[in-house]
């Protein structure tokens, strides 16, 4: 009975031309039965409170770690038992108000810094920039932060060098999570450590790495499949959406629009808020998992904030 609950709570059909029409989505209203039921149904399939994150408690040594993206295991030894956390980051949860900050063009002169930053858990996706140039939008505030393996590769040359430039760039995300995908593909491994090391070596007071728990994600691809995203990969943004659910009493999303034209002003949009890379249309259907998302939005179970934060209908 639950599956059967679980495959069609949100349901959508996968059709990536899918555009948003009408204005249900800037109306909201929370609805705390159907939070309630959505957070257990996700919480029975994936525990995130214990399971998300790689730790001593659910990683002890020698057991095999499988990767969620590949065919390939890691042994726990004891060297890489001693990095993993003791015990789950996450319990303290339930925290009041989590705010997930994607990194849509729609949050570019959205005003909703103060809002973000008003949270009791700021979750940001794929190191986005927070300087003061975009504070006003994004807020300053993060208490975990996302990264893109790919982005160390690129940016910082795989953290075979430019270590302290990359230490000295996180320090703008305070003394936050850092968490990786270090076992979904073999080569997310080394550079994952890398940036673990790195952070420990030079700063004492900055972000912390954790590692996503493979086990955790085939879990939760496997539910959002039940809703019917039926993408190559889940999105950073689904997947800390996801966490926030479980984490979080009110979840509050910001920059969550895969779409080219703002739902107020219909003016173009770029990619996002800080510049117009294209998005992987290959890796991740987004029209489809924004469809679910406002799916939630309209049952009161989460709270999709488009447009300016000072505006908007509440």
């Amino acid at each position: 009975m639950v599956s059967e609950k679980r495959r069609c709570f949100v349901r959508v059909k996968n059709d990536s031309s899918y555009k948003l029409l009408g204005n249900d989505i800037f109306k909201w209203e929370k609805q705390e039965n159907n939070i309630q039921s959505f957070r257990s149904l996700l919480s029975s399939s994936c525990n995130a409170i214990s399971n998300a994150v790689v730790t001593q408690e659910n990683s002890p040594v020698g057991t095999n770690i499988s990767y969620d993206a590949a065919k390939k295991k890691a042994r726990v030894t004891p060297n890489l038992f001693d990095i993993f956390p003791k015990e789950s980051p996450f319990k303290k949860a339930p925290w009041d108000t989590c705010a997930v900050v994607g990194n849509g063009g729609i949050l570019a002169k959205s005003g909703c810094g103060k809002q973000i930053d008003s949270a009791s858990f700021v979750i940001r996706c794929n190191l986005p920039p927070v300087s003061n140039a975009h504070e006003k939008d994004t807020g300053n505030i993060t208490n975990l932060v996302t990264a893109n393996p790919s982005i160390l590769f690129e940016k910082y040359r795989a953290l075979n060098f430019r270590q302290r430039r990359f230490v000295t760039d996180m320090q703008v995300y305070g003394d936050s999570l850092f968490l990786l995908p270090a076992f979904s593909f073999q080569q997310n491994t080394a550079v994952s450590l890398r940036a673990l090391y790195s952070l420990s070596d030079f700063s004492n007071n900055g972000p912390r790495a954790i590692f996503f728990n493979p086990s955790y994600l085939r879990n939760l691809t496997g539910f959002w499949r039940g809703q019917g995203i039926r993408s190559v990969r889940l999105s950073t943004g689904i997947m800390m959406v996801s966490l926030a659910l479980e984490l979080c009493n009110n979840v509050n999303l910001y920059g969550f629009w895969p779409f080219g034209t703002h739902p107020h002003t219909h003016q173009q949009l770029n990619n996002h808020y800080y510049d117009n890379k294209p998005t992987n249309k290959r890796m991740h259907s987004m029209p489809v998992e924004f469809k679910v998302l406002q799916n939630l939005h309209n049952m009161g179970v989460i709270h999709v904030h488009l447009g300016e934060c000072t505006n908007e209908q509440e």
